[in-house]
């Protein structure tokens, strides 16, 4: 079996944990009023052509929706990219942010912390929406790195809860899109809570904790995912 990881490294466990969810130094959030209104737009020039515009704009759909279903946010796609609070494009190699692009199966995204907005892909990579149409043992399911790159790009860093969207790792041709309890939790945190969700539609075991660490970086962090090909043990780095 083969597993991914994103490539932000982990710090030593703190002697004492309060809660299992993780913001950044500061706890950086969009600044706006609540309920919250954010843009998003694709780049005009920097887009794949391996999957249909319409499959891309509908897998990041999905994606937002699933953050906008637990807190009072609503993202709204936009064509002026200039002008768009969340901009998203994807690169080959170095594209001028100082993280270069390593190819398949390198590091697959990364995304700034609040409100810089930035969310930039790997062209290189095999991105799939639907595993039945690409077979590729490299596939990349688009849906599930955006959903959790859309959390740093909210204000959430890794957590330690094997099962949230928030946590490092994910095997390839593997989908994870359903945000747990520590992943709504810490988002909620941070906005509030859309006046339509309920916990009560969660598994009781969903809202236990178990044990997870609390860890924090600097500033306008870049969070890179970084996928690694390791056989059958997963190493920690």
């Amino acid at each position: 079996m083969y597993y991914a990881r994103c490539g932000v490294p982990d710090p030593p466990k703190p002697p004492h944990t309060t809660k299992d969810y993780v913001y950044f130094t500061g706890r950086p959030r969009w600044n706006r009023n609540i309920p919250m209104r954010l843009t998003y737009a694709f780049s005009p020039q920097n887009m794949i052509t391996s999957l249909s515009m319409e499959d891309i704009k509908g897998a990041f759909k999905r994606a937002f929706s699933h953050w906008a279903s637990v807190i009072p946010v609503t993202f709204v796609e936009s064509d002026d990219y200039g002008f768009a609070d969340i901009k998203i494009g994807f690169y080959y190699g170095d594209h001028g942010d100082g993280e270069a692009f390593d190819g398949v199966l390198g590091i697959l995204a990364h995304a700034f912390t609040p409100e810089s907005g930035r969310f930039h892909l790997d062209a290189a990579e095999t991105w799939a929406v639907d595993f039945a149409a690409e077979k590729a043992d490299t596939a990349v399911d688009l849906e599930s790195v955006a959903t959790h790159e859309i959390g740093h790009l909210m204000g959430l860093a890794h957590t330690d809860i094997k099962e949230a969207v928030m946590y490092p790792s994910l095997k390839p041709r593997e989908r994870k899109v359903e945000l747990k309890i520590d992943d709504i939790k810490g988002v909620q945190s941070l906005y509030g809570s859309n006046p339509n969700f309920r916990f009560g539609s969660f598994a009781e075991s969903d809202m236990s904790s178990n044990g997870a660490f609390d860890w924090r970086v600097g500033g306008e962090r870049l969070i890179r995912v970084k996928w690694m090909m390791v056989f059958v043990v997963w190493f920690c780095m």
